[in-house]
């Protein structure tokens, strides 16, 4: 059976989604317009997270300082990031692609893998049903996707990145020599800038130039194992199979696909822990706890890894499931493969109020309770974005200083 596989793709995610809501409002569509989804305005603090087709024109990118696109556009309408809506929305357009796939896979949050092999008899013309589901997702849900359609999942991904938006793409083997490999090699999957770098030095410069490269000169350019893959890659080779998930999975998750790889083990832990903080946080809202911690990593080699530990008690304390995380991600990652996306999700959910007593009380356990209590208050009433735990930041024991400064200063004035 040959494979068939689409990759969907939400167009401008975040800011395609706040502009589906704002419109349901009969309020101006904001993707016509210079626009983005990033951190405070009048504090020109945060960074961009995603920004409309305009905006691109005046040069601003995904990832720069709120103050720098400010600085270029400063008429730059900005909003501030919902994820509650975003999860919302992830799942409404996954369940529309659970229509018509026999196996769905979530890659993030607006991106899946729809394995279609074996659907000929149902859907005979493969970009007439991606059509479909595209158009069904415009029409109900009032975002855009990109669709790649290909023979495994690298095809796919890169088909659907063509031309944007709401477009349907294919990329089979029989169209590689003209739709792929004229490609500058940078736009290869799993190409980074050093290893782009590496291989125009070598006079490499297209994808098809990687293809048909010797592959021992490509390995001593970028080592043994990412040289093979990379050639692989450049004459469409993939073998990594649709992975059917559960679509509820009865707990917590967050999870980030990063735009600039991360390579050491300092940057991976802030980012778990702003991960750790997003999930306990909302599962403290549904007045949940824990019994188990999971923690998964995806290298720039396309391969999901994960480890999970059961807790003895379920908790819900951040600094608890953090330190579980911390010590699931040392086990998980080899310090060599630089990772795309990091994820924490908790499981073994509990809602029951009662919670084993000890004879005495755990002075430690209080007080962390206490702070994600104070935290968690300070985000209802003034936003999710208005405190920050400092260990997020490169100077973290400088930052929570800050903040405990502030705390105390706006309780001797009565705050």
């Amino acid at each position: 059976m040959k494979r068939l596989i689409f990759h969907v793709d939400v167009n401008s995610a975040y800011l395609s989604w706040e502009a589906a809501r704002l419109c349901a409002q009969g309020a101006e569509d904001i993707r016509m317009i210079p626009s983005a989804i990033g951190g405070d305005r009048e504090k020109r603090t945060g960074v961009i997270l995603a920004k409309s087709i305009p905006a691109k024109k005046f040069n601003i990118k995904t990832g720069e300082p709120v103050a720098s696109a400010l600085r270029k556009c400063p008429g730059l309408l900005l909003f501030k990031p919902d994820f509650q809506l975003y999860e919302k929305c992830s799942r409404a357009f996954m369940d529309i692609c659970r229509k018509y796939a026999p196996i769905v896979e979530k890659y993030s949050i607006d991106e899946c893998f729809l394995d279609m092999s074996g659907t000929e008899q149902i859907y005979p013309d493969p970009v007439a049903i991606a059509i479909k589901i595209k158009n069904e997702i415009r029409d109900t849900l009032g975002f855009t996707v990109n669709i790649g359609i290909g023979p495994n999942k690298l095809l796919a991904k890169t088909a659907g990145d063509f031309e944007k938006p709401d477009k349907v793409h294919t990329l089979f083997l029989a169209e590689m020599d003209t739709k792929l490999w004229p490609l500058p090699v940078a736009e290869l999957f799993s190409v980074g800038r050093v290893a782009a770098d590496l291989l125009k030095k070598a006079d490499i410069l297209t994808i098809g130039d990687l293809a048909t490269a010797d592959l021992q000169t490509v390995q001593a350019l970028v080592g043994k194992k990412h040289g093979r893959q990379l050639r692989e890659y450049a004459n469409g080779t993939d073998n990594s199979p649709v992975l059917a998930e559960a679509e509820d999975a009865k707990g917590y998750g967050s999870s980030t696909t990063l735009e600039k790889d991360v390579t050491t083990t300092e940057e991976a832990y802030r980012i778990l822990l702003a991960l750790t903080d997003t999930v306990t946080s909302r599962m403290r809202a549904d007045g949940a706890r824990a019994f188990s911690v999971c923690v998964t990593i995806r290298g720039n080699d396309f391969k999901n890894k994960s480890h999970q530990k059961k807790l003895d008690e379920p908790t819900d304390i951040t600094a608890e499931i953090y330190a579980v995380a911390k010590k699931l991600y040392t086990d998980l990652w080899d310090k060599k493969t630089p990772l795309r996306l990091l994820g924490v999700s908790l499981s073994d959910i509990t809602r029951d109020a009662f919670m084993q007593q000890t004879l005495f009380s755990d002075g430690h356990k209080d007080r962390q309770r206490k702070l994600d209590k104070t935290i968690d208050g300070i985000r209802r009433k003034f936003g999710s974005d208005t405190i920050t735990r400092g260990s997020i930041y490169r100077y973290g024991e400088d930052v929570g200083k800050k903040y405990k400064a502030q705390i105390k200063q706006k309780k001797d004035e009565g705050g």
